[in-house]
């Protein structure tokens, strides 16, 4: 069924748009958030479970304290409260794939509370401009297994003939991360919300706590959307959209949001409290379940586990383990690369920040670094519908990349196939360029020949050329770069050019 959708423009005219995200990190640790099971990606499925995290009886957990630990530093880095004394609790209710049916969360005592990040935005007269999001709380609990609908055209249960399951994720630690309603944004609701979870997933990165690989799932952002009338201070009822796996879907959702909802308020209908399903190919969402309040799932404190009591001296040590302020380390950045505001707000918005600065690090210069992500690689992200981070190529490779150029190894036209080949999986920048042939011509003498093939097949430009008018000379040294496929040296050729020609 075709949802009716108001244009996003007449939608604000009507409505208010408040936002909450709710963003779940899987922790890196080695093992799970209550036992000892590994939690390697990609391993065969079933293979990384027992009885505690399959939920089989007398099975007794355990708290994994290198995951209490990247959470209170989690909690820290975005200004939160932590809790001297917090305890888990069961949340009840019934999903194939969580064995226990009920999941080992946090409910009414948070291990952090009461914080904010600062997120930076495009105003509306270009400039960066700050809007505050205030976090609510990050508490921890554990994640679920996967579920695979088999026979379906789409991978939803709807249409399958059947469904698999596979539990080596039930039991990995998450922390859940939500905000307060996000209200003032306006038309900008679906930027602020990208902006978001992009810084945010660049301070986990930097946090060292999750490879934050939205691609892999290992971050996930739930997306709850309400209008209300414009003007009015009453919130309206939400939607959430579930398990959001890109920064470019992220704010797409949002957008989507918010017609739909004022398509069906205009027409005098109700939004009805439900999770939707967000559709990568089609850029909409659908409906998934009613969604439940708190009181349904029946929240009680677990009594297999002791509380967790955080000393303040160990919650000050982790405090000293913090990595710089966001939005320092953009300031920072942009001093030490020579970047002008606008330079530096398209590299933030593209969601290249964390790119170029690995990129810079393994050696390109910072402008050469930036160039790459946001010109060669953005288009290829851009075909391909993905984010830049999930590109198959690293900053190491980018920079070698670049080296290859200075050293004239390549020229930047050929720089583009090799970027191509690494994308391909064809192997190392290195490994294209001996594999292809890209490397540059250098050899004197086929230069000279080329250079002298092309003034024979031009008799009128290179008359002109000795006539004194030097500007012609771009035929030349253009006819010389088609016979050798892009890879002459152009500075060297222009160069034989004169001198043959003087």
């Amino acid at each position: 069924m075709t949802e009716t959708l108001m244009s996003y423009e007449e939608a604000l005219g009507s409505y208010d748009p408040a936002l909450g995200l709710e963003v779940h990190v899987e922790l890196n640790t080695n093992s799970k958030m209550f036992c000892g099971c590994p939690t390697e990606f990609g391993a065969e499925p079933n293979t990384q479970v027992c009885p505690t995290c399959l939920g089989l009886p007398g099975a007794m957990p355990v708290v994994n304290g290198k995951a209490v630990e990247s959470a209170i530093r989690i909690g820290l880095a975005l200004n939160c409260e932590i809790a001297e004394w917090c305890r888990f609790a069961r949340k009840n209710y019934f999903y194939p794939d969580m064995p226990k049916n009920f999941q080992t969360s946090q409910y009414d005592e948070p291990i952090a509370f009461d914080g904010w990040m600062d997120v930076v935005v495009e105003g509306p007269d270009g400039e960066p401009e700050t809007f505050r999001v205030e976090i609510e709380r990050a508490h921890m609990e554990e994640d679920t297994g996967k579920s695979l609908h088999v026979g379906g055209s789409t991978g939803r249960i709807h249409g399958a003939d059947h469904s698999l399951v596979d539990y080596n994720r039930a039991g990995i630690p998450l922390i859940e991360i939500v905000t307060r309603p996000i209200r003032g944004a306006g038309g900008r609701a679906p930027e602020i919300a990208k902006a978001y979870v992009a810084q945010l997933r660049d301070l986990i990165v930097a946090l060292g706590v999750s490879d934050a690989r939205m691609d892999q799932g290992s971050i996930r952002a739930d997306v709850n959307l309400s209008l209300a009338p414009a003007g009015s201070d009453v919130l309206g009822t939400r939607t959430e959209t579930k398990n959001v796996n890109s920064l470019r879907s992220v704010e797409r959702a949002v957008r989507y949001e918010v017609q739909r909802h004022a398509a069906i308020l205009s027409s005098g209908r109700s939004i009805l409290q439900e999770t939707r399903h967000w559709h990568e190919d089609t850029g909409i969402t659908t409906s998934g379940r009613e969604k439940s309040d708190a009181e349904d799932y029946r929240y009680f404190p677990e009594p297999d586990l002791v509380p967790v009591a955080p000393s303040r001296e160990w919650v000050e040590e982790l405090r000293g383990t913090l990595p710089e302020n966001p939005t320092a380390r953009r300031a920072r950045l942009q001093a030490e690369w020579g970047f002008s505001d606008l330079d530096m707000r398209d590299t933030v918005g593209a969601g290249a920040l964390g790119l170029v600065e690995e990129t810079v690090a393994a050696g390109a210069a910072p402008q050469a670094a930036r160039k790459w992500w946001l010109g060669e690689l953005a288009r290829r992200a851009n075909e391909a519908g993905v984010d830049l981070v999930d590109l198959s190529i690293t900053p190491a490779d980018v920079a070698r990349v670049q080296a290859l150029v200075d050293d004239k190894t390549v020229n930047d036209k050929l720089a583009r196939q090799v970027i191509e080949g690494v994308l391909a999986g064809e192997g190392t920048p290195d490994e294209v360029v001996a594999s292809r042939g890209l490397a540059v011509v250098s050899d004197e003498d086929a230069l000279s020949a080329a250079v002298d093939k092309a003034i024979a097949d031009n008799p009128d430009v290179a008359d002109k050329i000795r006539d004194g008018k030097v500007a012609a000379a771009g035929a030349l040294i253009g006819a010389v770069m088609k016979e050798m496929r892009g890879q002459a040296d152009a500075g060297r050729v222009r160069e034989l050019v004169l001198e043959k020609l003087s």
